[in-house]
């Protein structure tokens, strides 16, 4: 179970600790999304948020349970993301990170502490942060940032399936699956595929 311990200390100097995380950096097509979760100074996780972890971990049913007890304890949260076309435009480190950075600008009231999944963070607001490796299944905040931003990648990519039914994205969600690599390269790759991402299967170089 996680708590939040890591933010404790935090809270002492800072009213609003942000986490943040995102989900769709592997992904062969659509966005890459990130979240940012600030819980009222102090906060306790009771209840279904005891159950909280890396959105990794948790079933899909778990993670949108948690979803509405995440929004509605938080204190305030956001989801922001960047397309297909953007990744291919300036990568995927610089896609992720204009992603985060979206999510964080749209906080209201905004935070004043960033806690951030992985190793490597580009700051575009003059906030003090830190990375933590493995974030999301160590820091309460940043756990509940990666149910958001997986549950809200999801649900876009479950919209792509419908406009997209040869690929079946409600499936694997823009993954590399068996599924996903055949509709390729029976169809091509199709608007929300991101062109500059290679696949060796399908012999690109």
């Amino acid at each position: 179970m996680l708590d939040t311990a890591w933010e404790l200390p935090l809270w002492t100097d800072h009213a609003r600790v942000c986490g943040i995380d995102e989900a769709g950096r592997g992904p062969l097509a659509g966005p890459v999304v990130a979240a940012a979760v600030v819980f009222p100074r102090n906060f306790r996780p009771a209840g279904i948020l005891c159950r909280l972890d890396d959105s990794k971990k948790l079933s899909a049913e778990l993670r949108e349970a948690l979803v509405p007890a995440i929004t509605a304890a938080a204190e305030a949260w956001a989801v922001g993301m960047a397309d297909a076309a953007t990744i291919d435009s300036i990568n995927i480190l610089r896609a992720t990170m204009l992603a985060m950075h979206r999510a964080v600008e749209s906080l209201e009231p905004g935070p004043d502490y960033l806690l951030v999944d992985g190793n490597r963070f580009s700051p575009l607001l003059p906030l003090p942060y830190e990375t933590v490796v493995k974030g999301d299944s160590k820091v309460f905040s940043i756990a509940a940032a990666s149910v958001l931003a997986k549950t809200g990648r999801d649900e876009i990519m479950a919209g792509y399936a419908r406009d997209y039914p040869e690929y079946g994205f409600d499936e694997h969600f823009g993954y590399p699956t068996a599924r996903h690599v055949e509709a390729i390269a029976i169809h091509g790759r199709c608007a929300i595929h991101r062109q500059t991402f290679k696949l060796r299967k399908l012999g690109e170089k």
